[in-house]
């Protein structure tokens, strides 16, 4: 029951994570379509909006691990068999989240590195 729980979390925080980034794209048309209308690469805009989904996924990693941890420790006292810190778990969790990460930020950002810079520019 814990392990359907637990991915159900996991396919609701990968929707937020694109849902985020295709929002923050689509705000972001406009500047996009000026930078590649002034030179920049695909790979350049690619890069651009990967970096910013890490950076946030990071930032929620940083809050989240603590708080886990924190948590896990009163789980520990009111269930029976459950360890307090288990690493194993937090490191996977810490990677299986950069990976969907990844996935959800690369169709926002290939969408992205593929605007057309007149119409980016019109775009309000």
């Amino acid at each position: 029951m814990l392990g359907s729980v637990g991915l159900i979390a996991l396919v609701l925080a990968s929707i937020g994570v694109y849902g985020v980034m295709t929002y923050s794209v689509t705000e972001r048309t406009h500047e996009i379509g000026v930078r590649v209308a002034l030179g920049a690469q695909q790979g350049d805009v690619l890069r651009l909006v990967l970096r910013h989904g890490i950076l946030m996924t990071g930032i929620g990693l940083l809050i989240g691990l603590p708080l886990s941890v924190g948590l896990s420790h009163l789980l520990a006292e009111l269930i029976y068999g459950v360890s307090s810190v288990d690493f194993a778990t937090f490191g996977g969790v810490t990677v299986l989240m950069c990976a969907i990460t990844l996935l959800a930020c690369y169709v926002p950002a290939r969408r992205a590195a593929r605007v057309d810079p007149p119409v980016a520019l019109r775009y309000e």
